[in-house]
């Protein structure tokens, strides 16, 4: 068995088909992929080609490890709406903003924070309009496809008002909220997915109470560590400890819950 060598386009792998010359490259030999600089052959006989592995999992937005040191995912992105809240700072925010990005989603950023949020957009695309920032009140219809997801991120502050756009098929919606307000436990529970940072223990109360989070749990939302998550929903819970890449470093600065 043998693989053809490719390069990796923005979209994916992609099949060299002309020579640095411009004409079109002579028709590869089986086995030896296609003609240039000269590489060990990749060919697997059938004893070896059971040892094969390839890692499937959950496709979606990795944000961190999970207590067993895998990769944490969000998986965003759904024929359905999907709401996610995150009590928490922006640092969290603008890493998964990134990151969804970076899976070639859209990002549109509502905030009253412009001047936090514009060097993350302009990193995010690298020069390319793929997350874009707008006053709160000001975001208009996205047009999330399919092909085109897109995650909206509300950085409107501990009381965000009604929006114009809401959740929709492939258009998650992230709430942030730097502390809980008014109003907190109708959006608490209103989401598909809760995400909270360290808390005072009057709010890691209320948390509980409308997640019915056990009492261990609870009790260690006002202990986390800067960077530290537990991501909840109606079914699972787990802590998640995010970092950047030293190139988000570059961007975000370390991990922090204040802001």
């Amino acid at each position: 068995m043998a693989t053809s060598t490719h390069r990796r386009g923005p979209s994916g792998p992609v099949t060299d088909s002309t020579s640095r010359s411009g004409g079109p490259l002579r028709r590869a030999v089986a086995g030896f992929g296609l003609p240039g600089p000269h590489r060990e052959q990749h060919v697997l006989t059938l004893d070896q080609l059971s040892s094969v592995r390839l890692p499937i999992g959950d496709d979606g937005v990795v944000v961190g490890q999970d207590g067993s040191g895998g990769p944490a995912v969000l998986s965003l992105f759904r024929p359905r709406p999907y709401d996610v809240v995150l009590v928490g700072g922006i640092w969290t925010a603008q890493l998964i903003a990134l990151r969804a990005a970076a899976t070639g989603a859209r990002v549109a950023v509502e905030t009253g924070r412009g001047q936090a949020w514009g060097p993350v957009a302009q990193a995010a695309g690298g020069g390319q309009p793929c997350m874009t920032v707008h006053p709160i009140g000001r975001l208009g219809p996205q047009g999330a496809t399919v092909a085109g997801p897109v995650l909206v991120v509300r950085d409107a502050g501990p009381r965000p008002g009604r929006s114009r756009l809401s959740a929709a098929p492939w258009q998650a919606m992230l709430t942030l909220m730097p502390y809980l307000a008014e109003g907190a436990d109708r959006l608490l529970g209103s989401a598909d997915l809760v995400g909270v940072q360290r808390v005072a223990p009057q709010e890691a109360e209320l948390i509980a109470r409308v997640l019915q989070l056990p009492a261990a749990e609870a009790a260690a939302l006002p202990n986390l560590g800067d960077g530290v998550t537990l991501w909840t929903n109606r079914r699972t819970r787990s802590f998640v400890q995010g970092g950047p890449t030293p190139s988000e470093a570059q961007v975000l600065g370390q991990a922090r819950r204040m802001d």
